[in-house]
């Protein structure tokens, strides 16, 4: 246990102190944030305020800041997974393969300390973004809510944890690390529907969409966190067009003509997992040298 502990210090360590490899964690989202507050607000604020009235604003700004934290599981643990390829890349692998480390607690070092990473940095996001709802007139989280965030947060921040985990055990330079996580932090936006809003876009791109489990923990930080405004914001509207609003904004999803519960949503969250946590585990049990 003291040898596990060590290795999660070490990696929590090399990770913050590292004030580059912090900021590229956070580049998603400080673009995304940078772009809704110049360019992208105003507009979808105008677009809805026949809708929503005066309340428009606060429910933009909590469907932003909702996708903002799925950004943010994803993006940060994937960060912190860098230690683990500039361990191969400098050949410090070598000196753990030659030290009384079994692998099994070297990888347990890397996946826990990227848990803790994605809980510190998205519990971080969601600090910053309820300071940014309040600060536009719009109201705070109370408890029973925010304890569902931090729920979500946790399967969010597992599911990108094991996902990026048997991603990167395929590299073994700095560069290809930094190429994918470039990809990833360029596309993330559009999957979890923050740059254009997923019921916007074609039948087939939704579906391809749909395949990544961290639009489904997008879904499910929309419904939560933006439960009070749209309590709000659609007080005398009627059904047909909450739905119809809800569906366009990627707060719930469709198979087919059937709506996705929250269940199914935290089901393949939690599914997808538990699967790349299995496959890492074969990955790397498979691999001479990890």
């Amino acid at each position: 246990m003291t040898i596990l502990s060590n290795l999660i210090g070490r990696n929590l360590k090399l990770y913050f102190r590292d004030r580059t490899s912090v900021f590229f964690s956070l580049l998603s989202v400080f673009i995304i944030v940078g772009m809704y507050a110049l360019f992208l607000g105003n507009v979808m604020v105008k677009s809805l305020q026949d809708l929503a009235g005066e309340n428009a604003r606060f429910l933009i700004d909590s469907w932003v800041m909702a996708g903002v934290l799925a950004v943010t599981s994803m993006t940060t643990t994937m960060g912190a997974f860098g230690t683990m390829v500039q361990d191969r890349s400098k050949k410090i692998s070598r000196d753990f393969a030659a030290a009384p480390i079994k692998r099994s607690q070297l990888a347990a070092g890397y996946i826990i300390s990227s848990l803790i990473i994605g809980m510190i940095m998205t519990t971080v996001a969601l600090v910053i973004a309820e300071i940014y709802i309040v600060a536009f007139g719009g109201m705070l989280i109370t408890i029973v809510p925010l304890l569902k965030v931090l729920g979500i947060m946790v399967l969010s921040v597992f599911c990108s944890s094991s996902l990026l985990f048997f991603i990167v055990s395929f590299f073994r330079t700095s560069n290809s690390f930094t190429t994918v996580s470039i990809i990833i932090g360029t596309i993330i936006g559009f999957i979890t529907g923050i740059y254009i809003p997923t019921g916007s876009l074609p039948e087939a791109v939704q579906t391809f969409i749909k395949i990544f489990p961290v639009s489904h923990a997008g879904a499910l930080f929309r419904q939560v966190m933006m439960e009070a405004s749209m309590s709000k914001a659609f007080t005398n509207a009627p059904v047909q067009a909450i739905d119809g609003f809800k569906k366009t904004m990627g707060i719930v999803f469709y198979a087919g003509s059937k709506q996705l519960s929250p269940i199914i949503n935290i089901l393949i969250i939690t599914g997808a997992g538990i699967l790349f946590y299995i496959l890492s585990v074969i990955r790397i049990s498979m691999k001479k040298k990890y």
